[in-house]
This record gives structure tokens, sequence and C-alpha cells, in this order.
């Protein structure tokens, strides 16, 4: 059983501003770590405040949150305990937020889209950052994802969905399924960004902020400009 340690999460705001606000949960990609994606808070909507979790399991100088296997097509059942670990995570939380949602990258995007699955109705909407749905494997594991995603299918969750078209990190077997699969089971916005690699852009950060903006109804306030950014952590 993995956890999450709440010690290690990095918050955008202090416990005092929190409350009110809606939640944006920070997922980080494989070798990396919670000091990650906190950094692009400044150009995110400032509505919300941000926590960025640590992944569970250790990963040369970082974290990962399952263990690697095949490129694009981890064990469904390592992502599902990552998922449960998230989810007991929240339900520590006090009820001060009037929304949770999700922005993960790479494997913390996979994370997000395996968090969609187990709770659909908890999120108000997922951002994945050069990240891949997870495939079932086995009978068992196609028989638990057959039934969430039936119910994610019927509940079409908002999804913005970004990634360049020169990653050479994320198989293009994994980027097909995952486009296919969010056309079946998602609201989903996708978009690739010519001449970007495994990172992120301004530009996808803002359309991410014009996505926020539409899925959440609200004006979108005091999100910066940041340059063009990469991270080759998986």
């Amino acid at each position: 059983m993995v956890q999450i340690d709440p010690s290690l999460v990095q918050w955008s705001a202090v416990e005092a501003e929190r409350e009110g606000r809606p939640l944006l949960v920070l997922l980080h990609g494989v070798g990396s770590h919670e000091g990650d994606l906190i950094g692009l808070t400044p150009y995110l909507p400032q509505q919300f405040v941000a926590a960025s979790l640590r992944a569970p399991l250790p990963h040369g100088d970082g974290f990962s949150w399952y263990p690697l296997s095949t490129p694009g097509a981890p064990d469904p059942g390592a992502v599902d305990d990552a998922a449960e670990a998230v989810l007991a995570w929240l339900d520590t939380l006090p009820d001060v937020h009037p929304s949770v949602s999700l922005l993960g990258f790479s494997q913390g995007g996979s994370l997000s889209l395996q968090l969609l699955r187990h709770a659909p109705e908890r999120f108000a909407f997922a951002a994945v950052l050069a990240g891949f749905v997870v495939p079932a494997a086995g009978d068992d594991a196609l028989e638990r994802a057959g039934a969430r995603d039936e119910a994610l299918a019927a509940a079409r969750p908002a999804v913005f969905y970004g990634r360049g078209d020169v990653d050479q990190v994320i198989p293009v077997e994994a980027v097909e399924r995952t486009q296919a699969w969010l056309d079946e089971h998602a609201d989903a916005e996708q978009t690739v960004y010519p001449g970007l690699a495994h990172g992120v852009s301004q530009e996808e950060l803002d359309d991410l902020n014009a996505f926020i903006g539409r899925v959440m109804a609200t004006p979108i306030t005091d999100a910066g400009t940041p340059v063009a950014a990469a991270d080759p952590a998986g």
C-alpha cells in the first residue's frame, strides 16, 4: 500500500488563505518531485490554491507514482494503488474547497486520467500535459477498467490534453490510444504543439488557462506569462 506523505505536500498558499478557493492538485512526472510543478502556479489562474504532491516511490534522484515497465503501458494495478493513495489523501483535507481539479505531467498525467476512472464525480477537470491513458491488462483489470470507463463515459468529465509533436518519451501507440480513449470517455480539448518535445510551453499554458476559464465559467485573473520550459522527466 502506497501513501501520500502530507508533510511533503507543497502548497501555493498558507493554510489561512486556502478556504473557499478551488483546489488544483499537481502530479509531477517520474524522476521529479513536489517542487517541480509548483513552479507553474504563478502562470495559472490565481483563483486556485495548488497542492503539489510527492510521488511515493523513489526513482533516481526523484520519485515515481508507480514502477516503470513497458513505456506507455505500466502495470494498471500499480497505477490504481497510486490513484487510491491520492484519493485517500484528499479524504483527509477539510471540506473548504468548492471544487477539486487535477494537473499532471507525463506519468502524473496518466495518474490524473486514472483518478478520473476511479472518481469522475470528484473532479471539475483534469489537465494532462504530455501524458497518456493506462491500458488495462488481464481479465480482472479489464473488467474493472470496463466498468469504470462506462461510468466515466456517462459523466464525460472535462479534460485538457496537450502534447508536443516531437515528444520522444511517450510512445506513438500510447498517444493514439489516449486520443481515441478521450474521444469516447471525456469532453476533451486535445492540442498538439509543433516543435515541443517532452515539456510545457507558454502557448500550452495560455491554452490551458483559456480552457480552465471555460470549464470553471469564471474569468482568469492574474495569470503570468512564462517562458517556454521543458522537463525531461516522464
